[in-house]
């Protein structure tokens, strides 16, 4: 697998693989996801190629106290063969470079095969717990909320 920065011209194969992987849900616009990233950093957002077709992606980010991995996705039909781990020590790598101390990520309850990957590659749960609060929503206006 090549790895590269991603380019515009990614962001259909990127999107298309991200729901692939199930990744897209609707109140992430993925389309927004990655205008947003092209803005913040652009080059810690990594793909990975093979033969020429996208099989897997990563948006990693730095604020100056923790890195952060998001949308990390290995194509179903090629994973367990060492692509995602591959693509996160490249991102840790980036990360490392500039003085990252410790990187963090969130994954859904319901997703295990992802935490049990997670945990295979050095990462642990830490003792805290996730929150957020949405500041600009991805979700179309309704009908109703439209109409006033």
């Amino acid at each position: 697998m090549q790895i590269r920065g991603f380019v515009p011209g990614d962001e259909e194969a990127v999107v298309n693989l991200w729901s692939k992987c199930g990744l897209v849900r609707p109140w992430n616009d993925p389309r927004k996801d990655i205008a947003r990233k092209l803005r913040v950093r652009p080059d810690l957002f990594l793909v990975g190629e093979i033969d020429g077709r996208i099989v897997a992606s990563v948006m990693a980010g730095y604020e100056g106290h923790r890195g952060w991995l998001n949308y990390l996705a290995v194509d179903p039909d090629r994973r367990r063969r060492g692509l995602g781990r591959i693509l996160v020590t490249e991102a840790e790598k980036l990360l490392k470079e500039l003085g990252c101390p410790k990187v963090s990520l969130q994954v859904r309850r319901s997703n295990p095969v992802a935490i049990e990957f997670y945990r295979r590659i050095g990462y642990e749960v830490d003792e805290v717990v996730s929150m957020g609060k949405r500041l600009v929503s991805d979700l179309p206006p309704s009908p109703a909320s439209s109409a006033r």
